[in-house]
């Protein structure tokens, strides 16, 4: 998976993310912007009130975010899989094992941990994460 494959993944999470009652409704109280890193690819993730409002890769120099996860494009590829590898199941497995890391202001993400991570997990749940690594 490329770096560009990744971002158009996550330029479904609206899709994802939004027709899920559920998850919108545990995200109520989040309103942010969190940047995601596919390899070199920024990808700019804006969240109102629980639903993703926009989903910008590569946006302009200079916007701001709360908070960013980079990850390599095969670190995301395998983490999308259906059944991930250990190591690459969880978000906080793969900054434990160095495949991730979390930047900037952690307590919108750590407040909001439960939605971020399922609104990340959203493409494995929808079968968009490259399939069985094969």
């Amino acid at each position: 998976m490329t770096d560009e494959e990744v971002a158009a993944v996550l330029e479904r999470l609206p899709a994802l993310v939004n027709g899920d009652g559920s998850l919108v409704r545990r995200g109520r109280y989040l309103t942010t912007r969190f940047l995601i890193g596919a390899g070199a690819l920024p990808v700019l993730v804006e969240v109102r009130e629980g639903a993703i409002a926009d989903v910008a890769v590569s946006p302009p120099p200079m916007q701001s975010w709360r908070f960013a996860i980079r990850a390599g494009a095969d670190a995301w590829r395998r983490f999308w899989q259906a059944e991930p590898e250990p190591g690459y199941h969880d978000l906080l497995a793969m900054t434990r094992f160095g495949t991730a890391r979390i930047e900037g202001d952690l307590h919108p993400l750590m407040a909001n941990l439960r939605y971020v991570k399922e609104v990340l997990e959203a493409p494995r749940r929808a079968g968009a994460g490259g399939g069985d690594g094969a």
